[in-house]
């Protein structure tokens, strides 16, 4: 099937349905970053004459083989945004509580504000001052980006990224029912996080350790960073049937010079460009279109797209109907991506954000 038709064909929200045992939701991380499973995907085939067969399967693998997969020259690009505690409480004058999701900082000036999500029985009035856990304040001025947008600006008494480290709590997934821990803030972040501006961890970066890192370059396998700084609405549902009618949340991000000049590099080499998680294909994707290093990006990734940068992708099991499952649909193919999570649910992998992972090819590089 061609990228066109496959457009044409999957464009409804119930293309990308699927049911997941609610037990297969990971709770916790996998004891070690290396523990976690690794579905590889690069080369399958489906029997077109068995509609249970394989011409060739998948294989089932741990993440710490992840280094021998790859070969001399090839790129990974990683996502080296750092979640920020983001995640504040607090009460409004009446005494009812309310709770922050701050989804970005405003700059660093003397204003000290943000936006932020918020999470009240009744939304409070512009010119509030809520008192927050920790002794600081949070004063409302106004709905965010308009008058009718769905976040509000706040302005803190203090900086706001010193009062998230010191009273914020981790900005755990809301399909992860149970109460942050301090584990949970060396383990819902990267090893290599970076620039601090994430509600989300950018998942798939989240199985690599430092020996990991160390076998990678062993094998003289390059690195390099784009910044994509992921908003609460990665988790937003889509509710429009038709997609083309789905509005895409914003995020901010960055391809730095040295990853621009990195990646021509390995095209003239040869070599792949394997992008670690559905952030990292954003941030490349979005430069790629527009030729903007830095900037705001709301692309909406669903089959049929053209991807200029993207040959290798390593990405966790995402939510059913999500748009990062449109994302990876439209990577490696609406069927080839519908049957893998069938033998990923068979196989009892572990699904989200500390769940296992995926390794798939381009739908071009993809035998059919």
């Amino acid at each position: 099937m061609s990228k066109a038709n496959a457009a044409q064909r999957y464009h409804a929200l119930s293309d990308f349905d699927f049911d997941l045992p609610p037990e297969l939701i990971a709770q916790h991380p996998a004891a070690q970053r290396a523990d976690a499973r690794l579905l590889d995907a690069r080369d399958i085939a489906v029997d077109t004459n068995n509609a249970d067969g394989w011409l060739r399967p998948p294989q089932d693998r741990v993440f710490g083989e992840f280094p021998s997969l790859l070969n001399a020259g090839d790129l990974l690009v990683f996502n080296d945004t750092k979640v920020i505690k983001a995640r504040l409480l607090g009460s409004k004058p009446s005494g009812g509580s309310v709770e922050l999701l701050v989804e970005r900082v405003l700059g660093s000036g003397a204003s000290h504000e943000v936006v932020a999500h918020m999470r009240a029985s009744r939304k409070p009035r512009a010119g509030t001052v809520l008192a927050m856990q920790g002794g600081f304040s949070a004063s409302l001025i106004d709905r965010w980006p308009d008058a009718s947008g769905p976040l509000f600006r706040f302005s803190f008494s203090d900086d706001p990224y010193l009062l998230m480290q010191q009273y914020g709590h981790v900005p755990l997934p809301p399909y992860i029912t149970r109460a942050d821990s301090q584990d949970d803030e060396t383990r819902y972040q990267t090893v290599f996080a970076k620039n601090p501006g994430a509600v989300a961890a950018p998942t798939a970066a989240l199985h690599f350790d430092q020996a990991t890192l160390a076998a990678l370059d062993a094998r003289g396998i390059q690195r390099a960073n784009v910044t994509l700084h992921v908003g609460a609405g990665t988790f937003a549902p889509v509710k429009e049937q038709d997609l083309a009618h789905h509005l895409m949340h914003s995020e901010w991000y960055e391809v730095p010079l040295a990853t621009s000049q990195a990646l021509a590099q390995t095209r003239r080499r040869g070599g792949r460009v394997v992008a670690v998680g559905t952030t990292t294909v954003r941030a490349l994707e979005s430069w790629a279109r527009t030729g903007t290093a830095t900037g705001e990006t709301n692309i909406f990734i669903t089959p049929g797209f053209q991807f200029q940068w993207t040959d290798t992708l390593l990405t966790n099991f995402h939510l059913p109907k999500s748009t990062l499952m449109m994302l990876v649909s439209a990577f490696a193919g609406h069927q080839h991506v519908m049957r893998l999570y069938q033998h990923a649910i068979a196989k009892r992998y572990r699904f989200f954000s500390y769940g296992d992972a995926m390794l798939l090819s381009l739908l071009n590089h993809t035998p059919t």
